[in-house]
């Protein structure tokens, strides 16, 4: 009969299910990822998280999986998630609800069960964020229960997360409370605990709370992310910059490296480390390249721009080269009194940004109202906003004022709040973050503790510059 062959079925799935290792060392391996914890707790769901499944590709005689599915989704299996029905109370009434045996329900489910794999990448990372100090509380739903309970049971902080389908915020206490994140306790003591789900709902669920809900998409997505909520960015960020020390390099949008060393002198005053660059030293005006030109003329003349920084920020300089240098830059004003680029009579350029520089240059060497209608144009730049575009040679409209902040200390408050809210890559961020103090970058850090290449300058009139140095640059100011 139907019941007979159920309870056969029942039967064998039960001893097969016994016998899997996985599922038998799956408490284990759980209990094992709970040292003591610095840093603040992390729970996770581990519905799709931990394992995976495709319960659609098993074939059920007994209960189909769409019907399956909605029994997921009744309020009688939420009460059975929250403890508050045994595991056979909670068969007997979804199968009155939808004409099925109360057997038959049950050995759909072990099938369920048995169905799950692991995701061994998920727990390599969860030892690794423990290992730095982070702590976990896994948070399974009652596909990962390793058998019938014979009593209800109270709720739990595993067994009544508020982001599973509950939405309840009365069953969520005890886990709240047991990792730190509770309402009622002082803001000094909470903790932040970080939430990943599958499943948007319980992530929102979880945002409701308080917590860094996490979306599971792809693997590398969440990785990125709870390495930034449980690790330390700026040890992050020094240890990529000391890893890959002297080859932080630049290179072009078609990925082309730059030998230069304007990138390199932002670094050393970035950090103040000598031993990160690789750059060339000069008793006079600096050069842009390391070497010949590279995708321009193979003998690039020398230009203000990296002088200015070079002169400002490189170790044993005279002050006779100084003031040598900026008596040649005096004669490259046009007939406005504008201070051009290159130390070269034939390429007439101007761009606000390297008149920043070097008005920076020239004030710090106590010569800067020799540069006066200079100044006038900056200032006007500024005051209209005519840099929102980018300039010449350089295309992010947060590089001027960052520029402008080593020549002021501090930029004009109205100029850098109004940049705020505007959308920006990593770059842009780092750039506005030490011009008005206000933003973070942060989040777009990646794993191995640098930030993704972004567009500084602009070579010529087609050939973008991708300073790859400033993702582990300025972010680490």
């Amino acid at each position: 009969s139907r019941t007979n062959v159920g309870t056969l079925c029942w039967r064998a799935l039960r001893s097969h299910w016994k016998k899997r290792p996985f599922l038998n060392a799956q408490p284990k391996v759980l209990k094992d990822l709970s040292p003591k914890h610095k840093l603040p707790s992390h729970p996770f769901s581990s519905r799709g998280i931990m394992c995976s499944t495709n319960i659609d590709a098993l074939i059920f005689d007994l209960v189909p999986p769409k019907t399956l599915h909605a029994i997921l989704q009744t309020p009688t299996w939420f009460d059975y998630e929250r403890g508050r029905l045994t595991e056979d109370e909670a068969y007997e009434a979804v199968a009155s609800k939808f004409d099925l045996g109360a057997q038959d329900v049950a050995v759909a489910f072990q099938g369920a069960r048995d169905s799950l794999s692991s995701r061994p990448f998920m727990v390599d990372l969860i030892r690794d964020l423990k290992r730095d100090g982070g702590r976990c509380l896994p948070c399974p739903t009652s596909l990962h229960q390793t058998g019938p309970s014979s009593a209800p049971s109270p709720p739990t902080g595993t067994s009544s997360m508020p982001c599973t389908r509950r939405r309840r915020r009365a069953s969520a206490s005890p886990t709240l409370a047991s990792s730190g994140t509770s309402s009622r306790r002082p803001a000094s003591t909470r903790h932040t605990p970080a939430f990943v789900d599958d499943k948007f709902d319980n992530v929102l669920a979880a945002r409701s709370f308080g917590m860094k809900g996490v979306v599971y998409d792809e693997f590398s997505n969440v990785q990125r992310t709870l390495r930034n909520i449980c690790g330390n960015p700026v040890a992050r960020g020094f240890a990529f910059m000391h890893e890959h020390a002297g080859r932080h390099v630049s290179f072009t949008s078609t990925g082309h490296v730059i030998q230069e060393n304007f990138a390199q002198l932002l670094i050393l005053e970035a950090l103040g480390d000598p031993a990160l660059v690789d750059y060339t030293k000069y008793d006079g005006p600096f050069n842009f390249f390391r070497g010949g030109g590279q995708f321009t003329t193979r003998n690039f003349p020398f230009d203000a721009d990296t002088s200015s920084i070079g002169l400002t920020i490189a170790e044993g300089i005279t002050e006779e080269t100084k003031h040598r240098v900026m008596d040649e830059m005096l004669r490259l004003r046009n007939t406005d009194g504008i201070l051009q680029v290159y130390f070269d009579p034939s390429r007439p350029r101007v761009d606000p940004i390297v008149c920043v520089n070097a008005l920076c240059f020239f004030y710090f060497n106590g010569r800067g109202d020799e540069l006066s209608e200079t100044l006038d144009w900056v200032e006007a730049v500024l005051r209209h906003r005519a840099y929102l575009h980018g300039t010449r040679y350089y295309e992010p409209a947060e590089a001027f004022l960052y520029f402008l902040c080593r020549l002021l200390a501090i930029s004009e408050r109205a100029r850098a709040a109004w940049r705020v809210n505007m959308p920006g890559d990593a770059l842009a961020l780092a750039m506005r973050v030490i011009s008005c103090r206000a933003l973070v970058s942060m989040p777009l850090q990646i794993c191995s503790g640098s930030w993704r290449c972004n567009r500084l300058t602009v070579a010529g009139t087609r050939m973008v510059l991708q300073i790859r140095l400033k993702r582990g640059l300025i972010a680490n100011r």
